[in-house]
């Protein structure tokens, strides 16, 4: 019997998506739980896999076109079936296939009725199973001030059977998250699954032969847009990511009745605890967005009032502190998130922030790890802004933009000293915060800052 392939909606937020490559012909021999597709979905690329076995018998969305979900993709069947009848009527869209199971309340909490709508099969499914499960963590925000401008993508070439180029190998989402940990290239590890394809045992073997040439390190920033400049202009369409960052920018700034509290704060104790930290070994090395971090998840534990969701006819205040933290990338603005970040040590907060934001950039996050913020901080620091305003990401009552920290000549206790100042701008949802109430969170913010040793009890 003939398996229908549908374009699937990979993320809770995904209305549509762009299939950016094939990784099956036409008359391939498929599996069930095989990956089929790389589709760009509004977050990250994932794979798009068949539901049953048979042979690709047809792809009905070319390479680089856009789909809504449930849009016929494909047809899965056996050699000699006749497929004309379900092709005839690929026309329109059916209903969403496999979306990822929706958000629940439970005692007030948030949890999540499923972590991914994509299976595996054999030892991938044995393999991911045995991961702990990660909480849920709620949708992208608007493009925040400073995003990134978006790379172009090239045309993927037309899957085949020959060998995939260099920095374009077949590979299982788990194999890829082991290389990535493992420092691993995946061009120097030989694939043993289905049409050389890497998995879970192949990256361990490399790992134990020391096989693999260590990856290199990410960078810092996204890359620059590589935009043609022949002729008088170039029309790029747009990605789905970039889709996003629009819709939900519209569905901010507009409605949203925002405004703006900015405040200087003395960064001179965070220096000197960052110092001591630092001599007592690397694995205590703490930047200062990290201590910022820190700092204003205390600070929301502390004020409820502020780590708050508008969701139209109510206000859902929440008991956990869930971190958005904007990301640039390539493609735009996503913001991973840092669960119950009150409760971490400033060295958990470093290691999670800094593999997050590496898992952004490379386009490799899950749902669940840029889903379910509660209150977002947008840095724009590193690229020496001393002061801006940041866009809110909706549910949430507001978000803390922070400047570069410089040193400044300023006057303590009468007489003129040089200190390491920092600016921060609160943007706030008037529905939910009113003036003083964001006022005092700043306070909290303040003493948490110019304290820092309170942060380490």
């Amino acid at each position: 019997m003939a398996t229908k392939v549908f374009m699937e909606a990979l993320s809770p937020t995904m209305e549509e998506g762009r299939l950016v490559k094939w990784l099956k012909n036409e008359g391939d021999a498929v599996k069930s739980g095989e990956a089929l597709a790389e589709v760009e979905t509004d977050k990250a690329i994932m794979e798009l896999v068949a539901r049953g076995d048979g042979v690709l018998r047809k792809r009905l969305i070319n390479e680089g076109d856009s789909a809504p979900v449930g849009t016929l993709a494909g047809v899965i069947a056996t050699a000699d079936e006749n497929i004309d009848a379900l092709i005839a009527g690929a026309g329109s869209p059916a209903p969403a296939a496999a979306a990822p199971a929706p958000e629940k309340v439970v005692a007030g909490q948030q949890e999540t009725a499923g972590a991914s709508s994509v299976p595996r099969s054999g030892e991938e499914a044995q393999a991911e199973a045995s991961t702990p499960p990660q909480q849920k963590v709620a949708d992208i925000p608007p493009a925040i001030s400073g995003g990134a401008p978006r790379t172009p993508v090239a045309p993927a070439a037309p899957a085949g059977n020959a060998a995939p180029a260099k920095g374009d190998v077949r590979s299982s989402p788990l194999a890829r998250r082991l290389a990535s940990e493992r420092g691993l290239d995946l061009n120097g590890v030989q694939g043993s699954g289905p049409n050389g394809r890497i998995i879970k045992r192949d990256i361990e073997a490399a790992a134990a032969a020391g096989a693999a040439a260590p990856r290199a390190a990410a960078a810092a920033a996204p890359s620059a847009p590589v935009i043609p400049r022949e002729g008088d202009f170039h029309d790029e369409p747009l990605s789905s990511i970039r889709k996003t960052i629009a819709r939900r920018l519209g569905e901010s700034i507009g409605p949203i009745p925002t405004f703006y509290l900015t405040a200087e704060f003395d960064l001179t104790r965070v220096m000197e605890m960052r110092k001591a930290m630092a001599e007592l070994g690397d694995e205590f090395k703490v930047s200062v967005n990290d201590v910022l971090l820190k700092a204003t998840a205390v600070a929301l534990s502390q004020h409820p009032e502020v780590n708050a969701h508008w969701l139209g006819d109510k206000i859902r205040y929440h008991n956990r502190v869930h971190l958005g933290m904007a990301v640039a990338t390539a493609d735009g603005l996503i913001v991973p998130v840092i669960w119950d970040a009150d409760r971490k040590r400033m060295s958990e907060i470093s290691r999670e922030a800094k593999e997050l934001a590496k898992r952004a950039r490379e386009r490799k996050l899950k749902p669940e790890e840029f889903t379910g913020s509660t209150f977002s901080v947008s840095n724009l620091g590193m690229f020496g802004i001393d002061q801006f305003t940041a866009i809110i990401n909706p549910p949430e009552a507001g978000i803390l933009a922070i400047g570069t920290s410089e040193e400044k000549l300023v006057v303590v206790n009468g007489e003129s000293v040089v200190r390491n100042r920092v600016r921060v701008t609160m943007s706030c949802d008037h529905r939910i915060i009113d003036g003083a109430v964001g006022a005092k969170f700043l306070q909290t913010l303040r003493r948490l800052i110019e304290n820092p040793l309170m942060l380490v009890y």
